[in-house]
């Protein structure tokens, strides 16, 4: 889900296409963390274990609380089309950063989570000893960390960024020349007569490229 904006094979598709797999994806992950903290606090109290004791515990029901206000808010102002363009701006930094600081607080309660398991759960021969249960596990441990740290890495790289929706070339010229250009060209090569005719003709293509980005922006949003 972190990185389905990322994938250079999906820059074709819709940008509201990639936002439904992006939410359908962050769903389903909430319904299975959800599922194993009911079956964790079950599988305590039958055994007489207490919950909520050990720093692995801590962070674990912190990284599903904001999950779930990460993946509400996403919905509310992402991808259902009632939030206004501005927010959605102001507050898309804040759903980018606070998504990966999620992510990396997972991967941290995991690895802290098997480590718990194997101190607990081997006694004879010990966690101390490196059985192959512990050598199994610890290499578990180690990609995991190898699979976080690939994640932030193309995540946090500018140049595997979905591009921007080009809505404003869609009423340029024949020929490619930008609006801003042409116009100087033409009024240099042309008489003063037409300069007054030429600064509408640029304002009203201005103004129509800043209407059709507008829509393109609420549309894809």
């Amino acid at each position: 889900a972190v990185i389905v904006y990322r994938l250079p094979w999906t820059w074709k598709c819709s940008k509201l296409l990639m936002k439904f797999i992006h939410a359908g994806l962050n769903t389903i992950a909430m319904i299975l963390g959800i599922v194993s903290m009911v079956a964790v606090f079950e599988y305590h109290n039958a055994r007489n274990i207490p919950n909520m004791y050990s720093l692995h515990s801590w962070i674990g029901l912190t990284a599903v609380v904001f999950y779930s206000l990460q993946l509400f808010l996403g919905f509310a102002v992402f991808l259902l089309p009632f939030a206004p363009v501005p927010l959605r701006a102001a507050l898309m930094p804040i759903h980018v950063y606070s998504g990966l600081t999620i992510f990396a607080t997972v991967i941290a309660t995991a690895l802290m989570g098997i480590t718990e398991k194997l101190i607990f759960s081997l006694k004879n021969p010990a966690y101390s000893a490196s059985p192959p249960e512990a050598t199994f596990v610890n290499c578990l441990g180690l990609l995991l960390v190898i699979f976080g740290a690939l994640i932030l890495w193309m995540a946090s790289r500018s140049h595997w960024k979905r591009p921007p929706e080009e809505n404003a070339k869609v009423l340029r010229p024949i020929g490619g020349t930008p609006e801003g250009a042409e116009a100087e060209s033409t009024m240099t090569g042309g008489s003063n007569a037409d300069k007054p005719d030429l600064r509408i003709n640029s304002e009203a293509a201005r103004k129509q490229n800043l209407k059709l980005d507008e829509a393109g922006q609420r549309s894809t949003m």
